[in-house]
């Protein structure tokens, strides 16, 4: 009405003057109108898109779309939000409810969606084409669902979305390459656990903003692009269990925001860079095992004071293991098949550098070259350590007794090596001890009768060794053994009624080729689970 009043008329009672004022009111009262129907119009076309999201849901259990009716305002549904100034939906909240069925195309006529969340869920069939018409949308979350199909290439129209979550689905094909050119404001994509096939288009690169991207578990082919370089912004890069291959570009290790690297279970081959430790600042968690690397470990990784994790297993690296003095957050360590070590006495010198990292739970280090004796300091190693993997070196000596002070211990591997003397009776003072491999030693001696103190032990190999004595009948308070070897020894004697009683063992019984006398016990007969009985 405020226009009224800025055009005076020189002869209000004119006919011209009453038709124009006329004219004004039918004007202002029309567009009042319009964006009212409009806004009806925009309301009942969200209300209608609903219910044919509805009727697409085919399983409910918490009956999260009992309430969508007309007695109710659409705003007030379960999962759904409008926007204040509008009223239109503008996010769709349905994540976690066992909901299973087919997404409706009706959601492209939603047209102030900005968020899709209905991740966690039994959806199935196609992603709709249709989604590609949500001009606002930003964010998209669809993992963990069942979607088959490829992926929308009309997803590109979506041009201010941030977050693409298609992982955990039975996605197939290649991935759309002109993503790359018109989602620049992606952050974060999930595509985990498909079947996606193809190289990863080298557009990729032209997300500038992106954070996230997780690729893992697929098909992906080629190498990882040159243009990844370009990704300033990148925190996590997670592309492992795929088919890669070639080298990785050595720009990638200059993203100095990286904290996760993980590339594990491809066929990527070349050597690390010396500065390893010293470009990736924020690293936390690095992980290339089962590959082709080659070459030596980066003395520059014990600079990488935030690492949590090294997995680097399964390739061929060479030369020394450097120090770890400089992570003392680390919490898993794995450098497993490799051909690490020299063979001569500095070999296990890092060792002392693990005493430093007090958080450490998971330590494997077997089938590598690392020659010489344990140290007295395996004692002081942390108080957290569940798992140590020591087994096909050239380990020599004995085992030191202080290996009783990793009291939650539970996976305890020195097998084929060289070790020699005694098993230290201080080993049953490790309650939470669940598998012991001594096997393929030269260990001698008598098997300590305090290892019946290990009533949480499931497997316990001492075979190929120069074990003496008779086997303890204590061993028939390990309730829960499924597995003992004791083959390949000088041991005599009878075998213990208790052992015999042992119903858990139910994978192998080896007690061949040693000096036992006697008959079988008749409670042999309880072994009724027995898998692999073999050479009793």
């Amino acid at each position: 009405m405020a226009l009224l009043f800025c055009i005076p008329c020189p002869l209000p009672n004119h006919p011209i003057c009453v038709t124009l004022l006329l004219s004004i009111i039918w004007l202002l009262l029309g567009s009042t109108a319009a964006t009212g129907s409009s806004s009806r119009r925009g309301h009942e076309t969200d209300q209608l898109a609903l219910f044919a999201i509805k009727a697409k849901i085919t399983r409910d259990p918490f009956q999260a779309t009992s309430l969508w009716n007309r007695s109710v305002n659409h705003c007030r549904w379960y999962g759904v939000v409008c926007g204040r100034r509008h009223q239109r939906v503008i996010a769709l909240h349905l994540n976690s409810l066992q909901l299973a069925g087919y997404l409706s195309p009706h959601i492209g006529n939603m047209s102030f969606l900005r968020i899709i969340s209905i991740h966690n869920n039994s959806f199935g069939g196609q992603i709709p084409q249709e989604i590609g018409r949500l001009s606002r949308l930003q964010i998209m979350h669809l993992e963990n669902n069942s979607f088959t199909g490829e992926i929308p290439g009309n997803i590109s129209n979506c041009l201010r979305l941030m977050h693409l979550g298609l992982g955990g689905n039975g996605l197939v094909g290649k991935l759309p390459s002109h993503f790359g050119i018109s989602l620049l404001k992606l952050q974060g994509i999930t595509l985990y656990s498909n079947n996606l096939t193809g190289k990863i288009p080298s557009s990729f690169g032209n997300f500038s903003m992106l954070k996230i991207l997780n690729a893992k578990y697929n098909s992906f082919e080629g190498s990882i692009p040159n243009s990844f370089g370009h990704l300033k912004s990148l925190i996590h890069l997670q592309l492992g269990i795929n088919n890669l291959s070639g080298i990785i570009p050595p720009s990638i290790y200059n993203l100095s925001s990286i904290v996760t690297f993980s590339l594990p279970v491809n066929r990527i081959r070349g050597g690390l860079p010396r500065n390893l430790g010293l470009t990736l600042p924020n690293l936390q968690v690095f992980n290339i095992h089962t590959n082709q690397f080659s070459g030596i470990l980066p003395a520059s990784l014990s600079n990488a004071s935030n690492l949590l994790a090294l997995f680097v297993a399964r390739n061929k690296f060479t030369g020394d293991m450097p120090s770890l003095a400089g992570s003392p957050s680390l919490h898993e360590l794995a450098v497993h098949v490799n051909h690490l070590g020299n063979g001569d006495d500095n070999d296990l010198n890092f060792l002392y550098s693990i005493a430093n990292c007090s958080n450490l739970e998971y330590l494997s280090l077997s089938d590598n070259n690392f020659y010489g004796m344990l140290p007295k300091s395996i004692g002081n190693f942390s108080m957290n350590l569940r798992t140590i993997g020591l087994g096909r070196n050239q380990l020599f000596g004995s085992l030191p007794s202080e290996i009783g002070n990793l009291l939650i211990l539970e996976t305890l591997g020195l097998e084929t090596n060289l070790l020699t003397g005694s098993i230290p009776p201080a080993i049953s003072g490790l309650g939470n001890l669940r598998d012991l491999y001594l096997n393929s030693n030269n260990f001698s001696g008598e098997i300590p009768s305090s290892l019946g103190n290990l009533t949480l032990l499931d497997t316990l190999v001492l075979d190929s060794n120069s074990l003496q004595g008779s086997i303890p009948s204590s061993l028939g308070n390990c309730q829960q053994l499924s597995t003992l070897l004791l083959s390949e020894n000088n041991l005599g004697g009878a075998i213990p009624k208790e052992v015999m009683n042992l119903s858990s063992l139910s994978i192998i019984l080896a007690l061949s080729q040693n000096h036992l006398i006697g008959s079988l016990p008749l409670e042999v007969g309880s072994l009724s689970n027995l898998g692999y009985p073999r050479h009793l």
